[in-house]
């Protein structure tokens, strides 16, 4: 059977399946935009570590002994960050699998509900991250901020993806 004509098909394995390739895509299209935006706009105090270093750190040192090295913090964040981009996108885009139609509004809830859902609930209630109350008001919203544009780039990469998976435009894809 051609994928092409699989993808445009509107039955549920169809639409479940481009819902959740797009969605991946989009999560790490977004999980992208995000990193590079936390380059420029400081989201914590110097002195302290993400959540995902400190996870990976505790997970090192059982494993190695030794907590990762500050020259491999960077591509830890990266190996961390894009496989939960990919993740959150996939349940998004498996959400969103019978609406086709591109809405920034679903992108930013998706973003801020993220924000909320981490930043200012479970990663401090772990111990991952300081109190809201602790964190600089800056820096709060530099974080909303840069989770609104991994939100609406899910958003937006995962309604293009999802339409040239539909529409096929001129794309042969053949499985054997």
């Amino acid at each position: 059977m051609k994928l092409d004509k699989f993808f445009g098909n509107d039955s549920f394995a169809s639409s479940t399946s481009r819902g959740l390739i797009a969605g991946v895509i989009g999560g790490l299209a977004g999980a992208a935009v995000k990193g590079l935006i936390e380059e420029f706009l400081p989201v914590r105090k110097i002195e302290d570590s993400s959540a995902r270093i400190k996870i990976m750190d505790e997970l090192s040192t059982k494993l190695t002994g030794s907590p990762i090295s500050i020259q491999n913090e960077g591509i830890v964040e990266q190996l961390v960050s894009l496989p939960i981009g990919a993740s959150v996108g996939a349940a998004y885009g498996f959400g969103k699998k019978d609406k086709d139609d591109y809405n920034i509004t679903d992108g930013v809830i998706l973003g801020a509900s993220t924000w909320f859902s981490t930043h200012e609930t479970s990663l401090p209630l772990m111990g991952l991250k300081p109190n809201p109350t602790d964190v600089p008001l800056k820096m709060q919203f530099n974080e909303l901020l840069a989770h609104v544009a991994f939100g609406i780039t899910t958003e937006v990469v995962r309604s293009a993806v999802n339409e040239k998976l539909k529409k096929n435009r001129g794309v042969k894809i053949y499985s054997e």
